[in-house]
């Protein structure tokens, strides 16, 4: 059974129009990335940081001046490869980083998630790198689900949201993008078909059809959706982001 999307001329204009009232450092930011490819940089630092990233702004507020963006700016970042391999109690120096630094919600969920998969990604020898490394040159809306949905079902504390996130962070999708309340209030103001709420968003069935609708909604007014979630997610932040504190 096939949904046949009827997407307005109207529809069409107010996708643009918060696109083009939006249109700031996060959102030039996301297009440079995730769009032009430029600068992405896959390797083992990167994936760590970025997957504590999607596992703590699954908890937590996440905008540039939250304490979780204060904390994925420092410079160096205070968890690295090395600095992993030698610990003794690998959830232990996670949780105490993280309070060290303010992060203290849900810290021992967090802890625990992270390092089940840095175990599962350092004893399958970081081929996780290869697999990123198939969406740099990608222009495939498949191949981008595929990845998306296997680590919804590899890594703990993820789902198909953080799945997403996390490829979208490392600046590696265009279509697939992580739909939560904000991106669920905002289709339901602008008119989605039918009533949206997040919650259902963790079956993956109810996901791809949310996603579909989202991608049909971009391709005919030719904006990429990695470029709508950026407007929209930034429209929330009472234009908060800059060049400066803008890293994912």
């Amino acid at each position: 059974m096939n949904i046949n999307w009827s997407i307005t001329q109207t529809d069409i204009n107010r996708i643009r129009k918060v696109v083009a009232d939006n249109d700031n450092a996060f959102l030039k930011s996301r297009y440079l990335r995730n769009v032009e490819k430029q600068n992405i940089v896959i390797n083992k630092e990167k994936i760590i940081q970025t997957m504590l990233m999607c596992l703590l702004t699954s908890q937590q507020r996440s905008g540039p001046n939250s304490t979780v963006g204060q904390f994925l700016r420092f410079d160096p970042f205070p968890i690295t490869n090395d600095i992993l391999l030698e610990c003794n109690n690998l959830e232990q120096f996670i949780r105490t980083t993280l309070q060290q630094n303010g992060l203290t919600r849900y810290v021992n969920r967090i802890s625990i998630f992270f390092t089940t998969n840095y175990t599962k990604i350092n004893n399958d020898n970081w081929s996780l790198i290869d697999t990123l490394q198939e969406l740099i040159n990608s222009d495939s809306k498949l191949k981008e689900r595929q990845i998306a949905d296997n680590l919804a079902n590899e890594f703990d504390g993820f789902g198909p949201k953080q799945s997403r996130n996390f490829l979208q962070a490392l600046g590696l999708t265009k279509y697939e993008i992580p739909i939560d309340s904000r991106i669920t209030n905002w289709l339901n103001d602008f008119g989605f078909p039918l009533r949206l709420t997040s919650l259902p968003l963790s079956d993956v069935g109810y996901y791809h059809f949310v996603s579909d609708g989202i991608q049909n909604l971009c391709e005919k007014a030719k904006i990429f959706p990695c470029i709508l979630d950026a407007a929209i997610f930034s429209s929330f932040d009472n234009d908060e982001w800059t060049y400066e504190n803008t890293i994912f």
